[in-house]
């Protein structure tokens, strides 16, 4: 029998990915979204909202397996809005007596030491792992694929600077992982028993530092980036730049910007036992989106031309 999955975020970076691999596999995928009208994805769009309670349980009729893949990171109240969020979607998931909630977090480690956004990743899966429904958390650090915001803002830096004062910040290290890989782990973990309730830490094939990834991003588009790193930078300066030389507003410059002083590296890959195969390198996974958007820009530009 065919099974019902929930994906929330449907419209989002990587919602809008994991509905359309799970619609390529044979899924019926209902495709969670505060604007139905407006959603063009793969799967039946239904309306909902994570902050209203009372919109879900008709988004949740039926469903077997539901994708939790929300958060408020452009919000300065973000810690709250992601526990209520998490709250409601675990309640109406354990009132539809869904089979098992399947949520993307962050890496890190040490629970006291987490920046206040991995902090409320992580209270995140708390909350949804209170209810009965079980969860399986897989935990990621940056994501490279186009329309990603930590994605975004590498690459604007490392387009439109000829050398940057970076904060000390940019040599924590951290472990980027590709975004086919990340929806091949999320879609993947959905039928195995033994995800039922496990948590996974998911990474490409490198460990590298924040201005290693600056540096490769530039040097794939045929340029360099010299680096001077600034110890007094502090984090609110330090977004205060990012959000003066990119896209990237204030509020989710400064919350990227507290995570960017923890290491986050996976320090446990059950996951490539569970699903096994080859990882794209930084460097691939870099190529891939910055294809991506140019696709999708020159997509933009033939349907305004229409």
């Amino acid at each position: 029998m065919t099974k019902t999955v929930l994906v929330s975020g449907a419209s989002g970076f990587v919602g809008s990915h994991v509905a359309a691999k799970l619609a390529e596999d044979g899924y019926r995928v209902r495709a969670m979204t505060r604007r139905p009208g407006g959603y063009h994805g793969a799967g039946e769009p239904i309306a909902a909202d994570v902050a209203d309670p009372g919109s879900l349980p008709a988004a949740f009729a039926g469903v077997d397996v539901a994708y939790y893949l929300i958060h408020s990171l452009g919000s300065d109240d973000f810690e709250r809005r992601d526990a209520d969020a998490a709250r409601n979607f675990a309640a109406a998931a354990a009132a539809a007596n869904v089979e098992r909630i399947i949520y993307l977090g962050g890496l890190g480690a040490g629970e006291g030491r987490l920046s206040p956004h991995l902090r409320s990743r992580r209270e995140v899966e708390r909350i949804l792992r209170s209810a009965p429904t079980p969860v399986t958390v897989l935990r990621a650090a940056v994501i490279i694929g186009h329309g990603g915001i930590s994605w975004e803002m590498t690459r604007q830096l490392a387009k439109r600077l000829p050398a940057m004062i970076t904060p000390r910040w940019v040599r924590t290290r951290t472990q980027p992982i590709a975004l086919p890989d990340t929806v091949r782990y999320l879609t993947g973990v959905l039928e195995p028993a033994e995800a039922r309730g496990a948590t996974y830490e998911i990474g490409g094939p490198e460990v590298l530092r924040y201005i290693d990834m600056l540096q490769r991003v530039a040097r794939v588009r045929g340029s360099r980036l010299p680096n001077l790193t600034v110890p007094l930078l502090t984090p609110r300066l330090s977004s205060a730049w990012l959000r003066f030389v990119t896209d990237v507003d204030l509020a989710t410059a400064r919350n990227l910007v507290d995570s960017m002083a923890t290491e986050v590296v996976v320090r446990d890959d059950a996951i490539t036992r569970l699903l096994p195969g080859k990882l794209l390198g930084y460097d691939d996974a870099v190529r891939l989106a910055l294809a991506d958007r140019e696709r999708a820009a020159r997509q933009d530009r033939e349907q305004a031309a229409r």
